[in-house]
């Protein structure tokens, strides 16, 4: 009965109660072993005194007992009851044996009670230990001895207490005849008698066991360092890789349960087995920062020998000099009948070559040029935008405005978007206090992860335009829609944006689901830092007193080769990095901030990567919360008081453009050229501090303003007439072509002078210089325009976006009067566009929406390759238009001219005073006026039939 009760227990409670009662009785020998360790030592000693004291004192003197305390006193003696011989280890056949509280009353055993430190012996029947592991299964304390209890050939079997656990356990059990033998009668060894009367008869030993030894502590003396820390340090292995974290789970029911193994083959189900291919990364970016190289710097000498045969020599000559023949000999050339028979019978061919010559080019490649008639469109070739990646966040740009959009300037894959509240002036007045509270963020996508972004920028408020530096990319400006500048510092997430995410979060998707099993991630084991996105915030906003007063809706890094000093000039930058910023706002002011530091302010590398505890670099703490700008330029209206509501700037230097700067080398050459020899100019230097303006390098620009006019203006200073202050002049002309605000004012990569604007519903190609009509001026669209871009490889193509989602494809040399193309992208109203051309092969399109989706288009090849042709067609088409323009003027004018030349001479002759007509001029005039009225008297008579004409008569034959 009992045995079938006990089969019933499962392992998993048999385990969990042996373990409790273990850790019981552990605890309790814990508590009782460190008091009674002494006690029972010295009792034991004790006692061992009182037994041998008898025999002692009858044959030892006082001295032995003497020499015998200092030996007790020198030495501890140690608890070995049954085999003092064997103190490293256990007995040969004993095994130690945990006995349990229950297990010790079972067996009448009971630690200090009936076993004892002085009699540590228990004989307990064999029948009994093997009806005890019947009985209680694997409960029973003597379940790992269980083979060997039943091979004992014994009746009883000895079990010996371990008072103090020196051999691990409470007790060990004797496992043979042998050492239960061994344990109960120890030998008694040789000459112990002798030895002890050998003590007791006091000689040499007793004299050696009364040395005292005395310990000398070593005394410290002063380290010399020899060098060898530095190679300690440089062999050191320190960690500096992610340590990476596994997790393993297991459904709570299968703990405990029997596992059955078999073999089978890797085909036989699906996913039976994983291969782990290697693979090159091409993402793999290590930086280099020291190489031992060797560079032999000695020719190197060679013996070497050749074999040359023998030439026949022969005698030649080379003329140097062409033979001219005199007067008289050409002359009797020219006139003689060879040289005109051979004219006349080389002329024929001659006229045919040039005129073939004339007809096709010879020198013509046809196999290079045969893709070019693939070019156009309606042929057979791919001629439509290719969906290529979406990115969008459920939690930062879901349902909101993606107002700007910048490609990395040089990492590939890496894009950065702004998010704005989806809502008007009155309801962003209204909400003001719950829009504060959501947070605004710029957020840079990479294409290896297209579900989470990289990295996410805070700033201060909605963000509605922002640029890479291109002299540092890990630099970002951006301007609020309150009107403040803010800069951030990405150099410490650089590294996370250059590495390949892709096969990271591929490898720990992976392993995750082959050790969930299930595919889903059971709760309370995810890892919160895997997929943690780091938050920047901006090191550096500008003054909220002098930062503009409205939104800012156009920010430009300054080109690297000038700067714009307080009055307005453009000098030459010493350093040829971007340390200027360009901001446009609605209130009308454009702005020039400066970046650099004050003097005496040079901020390190080292000081820039240094986190405060917020986190934020202190690339630009010089800037934060006090920056102002260097150079405030209102842009006045041309007529009137006022200023134009700014939403687009355009300058005509452009970044790596180097021709003004070129120039102004010329022009120092020139100059250093032109004062050799005057004394004064060669002992005379120029300061270092001293900058060079720049000549080829304008200071007007173009503006386009909220209610879709295109303004030219100015902003080096001058002095008014009237009120004598110091401010840029009027704009030189407005323009208004477009019925609403300018989203897009972009220069041509092509042409500098060639101006591409979108606003309202049509669009305006400028050419700066010709101020009095576009160059071509699109018809008005169906739906509003919302965003442009000229194509970056090809003169003749530009892109525009549609409030309907549509993104149609111009290309001026195919048709100018409707897109060569139409492509719906998004359900909703597109707000920028962004081309960006990642090598020959590849071009692609960024396309964001007002929900907060930001699409990439792959341009076809007809969209992105240019034709050997295109831009000489284009500058030709372009040279057109401007004539065009010119004689549209020109006759203009023309007709003006002579339109005020008419109404001078009409004044004139109405000024004049009339002149009295003759007697012979009024008689003329009154014979002309009376034949006139015989005339339409006549032919009045003839219509009513009143009067008859007679025929003429025939003439006589």
């Amino acid at each position: 009965m009992a045995d079938s009760e006990n089969k019933e227990v499962s392992s998993k409670e048999e385990e969990t109660a042996k373990q409790d009662e273990k850790d019981k009785d552990t605890t309790n020998e814990g508590l009782k072993t460190p008091g009674e360790s002494s006690r029972q030592k010295s009792a034991r000693s004790g006692s061992a005194k009182g037994k041998s004291s008898p025999e002692k004192s009858s044959s030892k003197g006082k001295k032995p007992a003497k020499g015998k305390a200092k030996k007790e006193e020198a030495t501890q003696p140690t608890p070995a009851p049954a085999d003092e011989e064997n103190n490293d280890g256990l007995p040969d056949g004993t095994v130690a044996l945990f006995l349990s509280s229950k297990t010790q009353e079972l067996f009448e055993c009971i630690a200090d009670e009936q076993v004892t430190v002085e009699n540590p012996n228990k004989l307990i029947p064999k029948e009994a230990i093997i009806q005890d592991m019947k009985t209680r299964a694997a409960v029973s304390d003597f379940t790992p001895v269980k083979q060997q209890m039943q091979e004992y050939t014994g009746e009883e079997v000895l079990v010996i207490y371990d008072a103090d656990f020196k051999f691990g356990q409470n007790f060990y059990i004797a496992l043979t005849e042998e050492a239960k033998e061994k344990i109960m009668k120890p030998p008694v060894p040789e000459g112990e008698e002798g030895g002890e009367g050998g003590e007791g008869g006091g000689g040499v030993e007793e004299e050696e066991e009364d040395i005292i030894y005395t310990y000398v502590p070593p005394e410290p003396k002063e380290w010399v360092s020899l060098g060898s820390e530095v190679e300690i340090e440089d062999e050191a292995v320190t960690e500096s890789r992610q340590k990476l974290t596994f997790t393993i789970q297991r459904i709570r029911r299968e703990f405990g349960a029997p596992v059955k193994f078999s073999d089978r083959g890797p085909d036989d189900i699906k996913d039976g087995y994983i291969e782990c291919v290697s693979f090159e990364d091409k993402s793999f970016n290590i930086k280099k920062m020291e190489l031992d190289t060797s560079t032999q710097a000695v020719g190197t000498y060679t013996e070497k020998g050749t074999q040359t045969d023998w030439k026949h020599p022969c005698n030649k000559f080379t003329q140097y000099a062409p033979r001219l023949y005199e007067e008289e000999e050409r002359k009797k050339l020219a006139e003689s009948t060879d040289m005109l028979n051979f004219i006349n019978q080389v002329t024929p061919r001659f006229e045919l070559a040039l005129q073939q010559n004339e007809i096709m080019d010879v020198f013509f490649d046809d196999w290079k040029a045969l893709a070019d008639e693939d070019s156009t469109f309606g042929s057979k070739s791919d001629n439509h935008l290719k969906e290529y990646q979406s990115f969008t966040d459920l939690l930062f740009s879901k349902d909101k405005t993606l107002t700007c959009i910048e490609w990395h300037p040089t990492i590939k894959g890496v894009i950065a978007v702004s998010c704005s509240e989806r809502v008007s002036f009155d309801d962003r007045v209204d909400n003001a206090s719950k829009i504060l509270m959501n947070p605004s963020l710029i957020l840079l996508w990479s294409f290896h992860d297209p579900i989470h972004p990289q990295i996410l920028l805070e700033a201060p408020d909605d963000i509605f335009c922002f640029k890479f530096n291109p002299s540092d990319p890990n630099i970002i400006t951006g301007g609020c829609i309150n009107g403040q500048v803010v800069m951030w510092d990405i150099s410490k997430y650089s590294d996370r944006l250059r590495n390949n995410q892709r096969g990271k979060q591929a490898k720990k998707n992976t392993m995750s689901s082959l050790r969930r099993g299930r595919g889903r991630e059971q709760p309370g084991f995810e890892d919160e830092n895997t997929d943690k996105t780091p938050v920047v915030r901006y090191c550096a906003v500008s003054s909220i007193e002098h930062s503009h007063k409205s939104a800012i809706c156009d920010i430009q890094w300054v080109p690297d080769h000038m700067e714009v000093t307080r009055g307005g000039v453009i000098v030459e930058s010493k350093t040829m990095t971007c340390t200027q910023i360009l901001s446009a706002s609605v209130d009308g002011t454009v702005g020039i901030w400066d970046t650099k530091p004050p003097k005496g302010q040079t901020p390190s590398v080292e000081d820039a990567r240094q986190d405060n505890p917020l986190g934020v670099p202190t690339t630009f703490k010089h800037l934060d919360l006090t920056w102002k700008p260097t150079l405030k330029i209102p842009v006045f209206r041309v007529e009137g008081s006022g200023e134009y509501g700014v939403t687009r700037i355009s300058i005509q230097e452009r970044q790596g453009d180097r021709g003004a700067v070129e120039k102004l080398k010329t022009g120092d050459m020139e100059r250093k050229e032109s004062s050799v020899g005057h004394m004064g100019g060669s002992l005379r230097m120029g300061s270092a501090k001293d900058k060079k303006p720049l000549e080829g390098a304008t200071t007007k620009f173009f503006v386009g303003t909220e209610d879709g006019e295109l303004v030219y203006a100015d902003w080096k200073l001058e002095k008014d007439a009237d009120s004598g202050k110091i401010q840029p002049p009027r704009p030189q002309f407005c323009k208004l072509h477009h019925h609403r605000s300018i989203n897009t004012l972009q220069r041509s990569p092509f042409y500098k002078d060639i101006i591409l604007v979108v606003g309202g519903w049509n669009f305006t190609i400028w050419k700066e210089g010709h101020d009095t009509a576009p160059l071509l001026q699109s018809a008005a669209a169906k739906m509003r325009l919302t965003a442009g871009y000229w194509s970056p490889t090809r003169p003749a193509v530009f892109f525009i976006g549609t409030a309907d989602g549509n993104v149609d494809v111009w290309d001026l040399l195919d048709r100018t009067h409707e897109p060569s193309l139409s492509q719906n992208v998004s359900a909703s109203a597109i707000t920028n566009i962004f081309p960006w051309d990642v090598s020959n092969k590849q071009q692609l399109l960024a396309v964001s929406d007002s929900v907060g989706t930001l699409h990439i288009l792959e341009v076809p090849w007809t969209l992105r390759h240019c034709s050997a042709g295109e831009l000489p067609s284009v500058t030709n088409y372009l040279d057109r238009e401007v004539k065009r323009l010119e004689y549209i003027d020109n006759r203009q004018s023309f007709h003006v001219d002579n339109k005020r030349k008419m109404q001078a001479e009409e004044a004139e002759k109405k000024m004049a005073q009339p002149t009295e007509p003759n007697t012979e001029e009024m008689e003329n005039k009154m014979k002309v006026e009376w034949i006139e009225f015989q005339e339409d008297e006549k032919k009045f008579l003839e219509e009513l039939g009143l009067l008859v004409v007679p025929d003429e008569p025939l003439p006589d034959v």
